[in-house]
This record gives C-alpha cells, structure tokens and sequence, in this order.
C-alpha cells in the first residue's frame, strides 16, 4: 500500500439546467460528517470501522473510490448504546443522526442502522422499497452499520434469518401504506438482540440478521480476527479505522481481482469502465434542505 491509483475523470452526480455537482464535491461534504463521528468516537474511546466500498479506497486510492457517492463504516454491536450516547452528548449542532432508538419510524430492515447527516443539504436517494419516514431531515449522510456475532452453525444462521425474512414484507407493506409497524421493528430488534447474545462466543462477524437481505446480497460472514481490532489506515489526508486484515477481507467480498494491479508503470484500476458510476444518489443539493428546483421555486 506504498502507492495508489491516478484517477483523474471528473464523475458528474447530478445535472440539472444550469447546475452541475461533481462526486468530488460530495465526497468533500461528506468528509465533513466523517471527521465528526471520528472525533466523537476518538473523544469516547469507541471503535469503528470503514467498510465495503470505502475500505476498497482505502486500499486503492487511499481515499474515495473516484466514483463513489457515500462512506459506509461499522460499529460492533457491544459498543452500540455508547455510541448513541456518544452522539447524543457530543455530536455537533451540524449535524444529526437517524436511528430507531432515536425515531420509531426509522427502518433498519432495509438499510443502515443509522444514518448521521448534515444540516443544510438534501439528498434524494436510489430506494424502491423504503423511503425516510424520520422528520428530522434528508441530508446528505455516512451510512453506519453494527456490525454483530454469526453463528457458527450454517443451519442456525440461515434458520435465524428466516424469521426475519417472514416478518420482512409485512414491514415493507405497512409502511408503504405509511402505517408505521413498530411492534415488528421491535420484534426484530428483540430477535436480532437474543441471537446475539447466544452466539457471543463466535468466531464469525458480519451484518445482525435484522438486516437478512444483506446475506442474500452476498456480503460475506467474516472471522471476527480478520476485522478486529481496527486499524488507522491513510484516507483522503488523514487517517480513518477499518479492517484489520483490509486485503483479505475485500478479496473475500469483492473477489480476487477486486485490489489494484500493477501494469508495469503505474497502479490501475480493474473495474470495468461502464461500472464507474454513482450508484445511489437521484437528486443532490449541497446549500439547501430542498432539491435545487424546489429552491428556485420558492
């Protein structure tokens, strides 16, 4: 990791009559929120993690992965409450975080457990299922997600999931018809918490099965030793926690051609060029609590 890639390609994220806002300048505010929860889990000693795409940066660029519209980090199950407090004590009036011990009408089964975000800027996501049902805004954010003990037993994890699974439609049903279902969200609050608990003593760490879809996904169940602990890795000029084992852990997500290679000159890239592309923003506005066309209205 003594080198990184060159990207030079300007990624545009949104486009709309006179106005053009590049991934880079997103990448920037959303730096903003990172720094935020860094000092804020530095100031009470809790770790955290970045993962999936991010930690590919990390790795590849030392940074943000040119095309790459959010950051995406961990935090274990056991230091959850603390970490809610945490934000609820030290968290700057900037920004803001979504959660459902914070609002009932907040959804984890299909997405982070917490988004934290930032005042005075909107963002309209790629969502089919869920939308933001929390009042406190739609700014643009860092996706946080606990990351939680896996059985060993391939029967019992899958078995487990399935519970979940079952409960899953009639959550996404409901509140589609904006009939908040919040004795299923607690259930499976309840369900992810026991399981948990009984497998404490694993081996094996990813996602809690309140999230069953993200297996489905194909997101790897990953040794506990291999994530933990943490380590300061250089990211965009300062430096970020992430996986302990980094290399290995995104050869096991993203397979083996996943990390840069060398062609002799310099370090390139290996995903294909029509895959370089944001993936999860619609609308954007980085001055405004409101889509840009909504602002030129008012």
């Amino acid at each position: 990791m003594n080198d990184c890639i060159k990207e030079k390609e300007e990624y545009i994220i949104y486009e709309k009559d006179s106005t053009k806002i590049t991934v880079r300048q997103l990448q920037l505010e959303i730096l903003t929120i990172m720094d935020e929860i860094h000092r804020v889990c530095v100031k009470n000693n809790i770790k955290y993690g970045l993962i999936a795409g991010s930690a590919l940066g990390i790795v590849n660029y030392k940074g943000f992965i040119p095309w790459d519209d959010d950051i995406d980090i961990c935090i274990q199950k056991k230091d959850w409450e603390k970490f809610i407090k945490a934000l609820d004590k030290d968290l700057d009036s900037n920004f803001y975080y979504q959660c459902f011990e914070k609002d009932k009408k907040y959804n984890t089964i299909m997405g982070p457990t917490m988004k934290i975000r930032k005042r005075n800027t909107y963002i309209k996501e790629v969502n089919f299922l869920l939308k933001n049902r929390c009042k406190s805004g739609d700014g643009i954010f860092v996706d946080v997600i606990i990351y939680d003990n896996i059985c060993e037993n391939k029967f019992i994890d899958e078995l487990s999931r399935t519970v979940v699974k079952i409960v899953m439609p009639f959550i996404v049903l409901l509140d589609n018809l904006h009939l908040n279902p919040v004795l299923l969200k607690k259930f499976v609050v309840w369900f992810s918490n026991k399981y948990s608990r009984l497998n404490e003593n694993s081996k094996l760490m990813s996602q809690p099965i309140s999230v069953p879809w993200e297996k489905f996904m194909h997101e790897p169940v990953f040794l506990k030793k291999d994530i933990l602990p943490f380590k300061l890795y250089d990211f965009e000029g300062r430096k970020y926690y992430s996986y302990n084992n980094i290399e290995k852990i995104l050869k096991e997500w993203y397979g083996p051609n996943c990390l840069k290679k060398w062609d002799g000159k310099k370090w390139v890239e290996t995903l294909p060029i029509e895959k370089r592309k944001p993936k999860h923003t619609v609308e954007l506005n980085l001055n405004g609590e409101k889509p840009i066309c909504e602002e030129k209205t008012n």
